[in-house]
């Protein structure tokens, strides 16, 4: 029997990803990508292109190298735990290299769209253009990776008097770097990633950077407790299950101490109109930022002015929701992307307006489950290890190995998930509940009787990418290994001057936890045997 074949759309971070997934799986994947090079968001490049991502030449990653990383291939060790867009397009390519990926990359513009006889087959038209002509291809099945941050949101008729205004404005998409706006006054609206990242970068060259903001924001950073990356720190199995257990009034009051701790977010006009819990998920599983660690500075300097929404704009001016105006020269808008795939015909057909998908991954309604989007999901945490676990479960649908439910068995499951607060998402949560339809979510119980100390590591250290490999399909031999060195390589880096002192013993904290987790343990195992 022939191998399947599969179209990956995007040569991105995600389709990389799901082309190694293929072969995994002994299915045949050819990929095609509309620009000149792999890496979509990752590369920069000077001038923009429509319907390509685009990236600022500053920009630095918000997740750690370690949660960030593909389950099979660890950052190495030397590098930052937060790295700059160039040294992951590094990464990117060494991983490409080392899977052999690149010879099944095509770099073409396509379209997509159902056979005829789909209801039958499940199969999809490729159209690929090379030169002025056209071919069709015939795909057993359609994983669509080409990202969210391609098609800019620029929401002027929110802006009464945009027309008369007489400066200039732009999408955040198009900004690359601040020379050119030397001694402006400038307003960034929007105190997402970008916006603030821009806002803080500006202020080093203009006259004066003023933070536009409608809601307010919970303001988190890059270095948590002990200094270590922050997504290391909180995203464990221990805090997993500690949370479910939390009240919602006791995970508001803690986060938000810890927050204003920093700095107070009302006395620096950053105060949420929302609580914690509501800010994190709120927003189409948006995260809350976490990196803008130099935010207070810029804004106790003075350097950047917190200002509430823009009510109207004068010619050279813009005045404020609290009446005050401000003139300026620039707007920069950092407001976002709409998701769009205006390669695959017949989308409206194929996807509601909220993008209802089942697991976020496959369309509820489709009479044959051979299309998949990988990464449409903004997790909070780090994309390319939950896109990647999502491309091993859906090559596996379309091999047949795994089956979904029945129509209004993914229905319900879309309806319940909606049903929670928000549009609610934890990082380690939804990582388990695709590694549980691979058969990859390793088994705590059987670690701690046979490997206590990798079971310990997996249990209270972060919930890396890696975990995913121990057991399964796609089982790696170098998992263990790379759950047990991960502290190393996140404390490698920092230590460019070592300093000798004597080694503090273990604090009543690590203990308490230790105990605490191993109790929790012990009643969460009871209770599933009961149940069982």
């Amino acid at each position: 029997m022939p191998r399947k074949r599969i179209a990956v759309i995007g040569a991105r971070a995600s389709g990389l990803g799901a082309i190694k997934s293929c072969l995994e799986e002994g299915l045949e994947p050819t990929c095609f990508e509309r620009s000149n090079d792999i890496g979509g968001l990752w590369r920069y490049e000077e001038p923009t292109e429509s319907g390509r991502a685009s990236v600022y030449k500053s920009a630095t990653s918000n997740t750690s190298k370690e949660m960030t990383a593909y389950s099979d291939f660890p950052f190495p060790g030397h590098l930052p735990n937060y790295l700059h867009n160039s040294r992951i397009m590094e990464y990117l390519r060494m991983y490409a290299q080392h899977f052999h990926l690149m010879k099944y990359i095509q770099f073409l513009v396509c379209s997509v769209k159902r056979r005829a006889e789909f209801s039958c087959t499940g199969q999809w038209d490729v159209v690929v253009e090379a030169e002025g002509k056209q071919e069709s291809h015939v795909f057993d099945g359609v994983m669509v990776c080409s990202g969210l941050y391609t098609h800019p949101s620029l929401p002027l008729r929110d802006f009464p008097g945009i027309k008369k205004f007489k400066g200039q404005y732009i999408h955040s998409w198009e900004y690359k770097s601040p020379e050119k706006f030397q001694d402006k006054k400038i307003i960034v609206v929007g105190t997402g990633n970008s916006g603030v990242d821009l806002a803080i970068e500006l202020s080093h060259v203009t006259t004066q950077v003023f933070l536009s903001t409608r809601h307010g924001a919970w303001i988190w950073n890059r270095v948590w407790d002990d200094r270590m990356p922050m997504d290391a720190v909180l995203f464990t199995r221990f805090n997993s299950i500690v949370n479910k257990f939390y009240p919602t009034f006791l995970m508001n009051r803690w986060a938000e101490n810890k927050l204003n701790a920093r700095f107070n977010h009302e006395v620096y006009g950053l105060q949420s109109q929302h609580r914690y819990v509501l800010e994190f998920f709120k927003n189409n599983f948006a995260p809350v930022f976490w990196s803008h660690d130099d935010l207070p500075n810029h804004i106790i300097s003075g350097r950047v002015l917190v200002k509430p929404n823009v009510r109207e704009l004068t010619e050279t001016s813009a005045i404020f929701e609290d009446d005050t105006e401000e003139d300026i020269d620039i707007i920069v808008f950092a407001t976002g992307y709409t998701f769009s795939l205006p390669f695959l015909e017949d989308d409206s057909k194929i996807l509601d307006s909220q993008y209802s998908m089942f697991k976020f991954v496959f369309h509820p309604q489709l009479e044959k489950p051979t299309l998949a989007f990988i990464g449409i999901l903004k997790p909070v945490g780090a994309t390319i290890p939950t896109s990647e676990l999502q491309s091993r479960w859906a090559v596996r649908v379309f091999k047949g190995v795994n089956k979904l439910p029945s129509v209004s068995g993914r229905l319900a499951d879309i309806r319940k998930k909606r049903a929670k607060l928000g549009k609610e998402v934890r990082y380690v949560d939804y990582m388990d509940e695709i590694a549980t339809e691979i058969g990859v979510k390793p088994n705590l119980l059987s670690l701690f009787l046979w490997d206590p100390k990798l079971a310990m590591e997996i249990f209270f250290g972060p919930c890396t990418p890696y975990q995913y490999r121990l057991q399964g399909p796609g089982k790696w031999a170098g998992a263990r290994e790379a759950i047990m060195t991960q502290r190393e390589r996140i404390i490698k880096p920092l230590r460019t001057r070592v300093v000798t002192c004597d080694q503090r013993p273990l604090s009543v904290l690590f203990w308490l936890r230790s105990i605490c987790g191993a109790a929790l343990l012990f009643f969460v195992f009871t209770l599933v045997i009961v149940k069982g």
